[in-house]
């Protein structure tokens, strides 16, 4: 592994990333759990709804860092707590269908969750300011 990547096991470190980092370093990590995962009839459409919630975090966020208004930005940023949550829901019901990958979904659940309360704050500030 290089410098550059980041482990499931990283998250539970606490380093500290920017945000744009720390999306796109959480969509890398559940492309990479979701790859090791086994595939049959319930998992497989389990693992696209993961990897497309997964990955839709980092990119709502991207967009909302260029957003032309403040409405814009607020839009974007809570598209992207949502798909935090619909995270932590698909990590959830993988850890129930497959119980050998509990933790890493437990650790990857967490981390959403923080994400998610990160997007809140973020909202709440902007829908402050004057």
């Amino acid at each position: 592994m290089t410098n550059d990547q980041l482990s499931s096991n990283d998250l539970n470190h606490k380093q500290k990333y920017d945000l744009l980092e720390r999306t796109i370093k959480y969509a890398e990590i559940i492309i990479d759990f979701s790859r090791k995962m086994p595939r049959d009839v319930i998992s497989l459409p389990l693992i696209n709804q993961l990897v497309r919630a997964g990955t839709s975090i980092g990119a709502n966020y991207h967009e909302a860092d260029e957003a032309c208004s403040k409405k814009d930005f607020i839009n974007k940023i809570t598209i992207a707590k949502k798909e935090a949550k619909e995270s932590q829901y698909w990590l959830r019901v993988i850890a129930h269908a497959l119980p050998q990958n509990r933790n890493e979904a437990s650790r990857l659940w967490q981390e959403a969750h923080e994400l998610n309360l990160i997007f809140a704050a973020i909202i709440r500030k902007v829908k402050n300011k004057n």
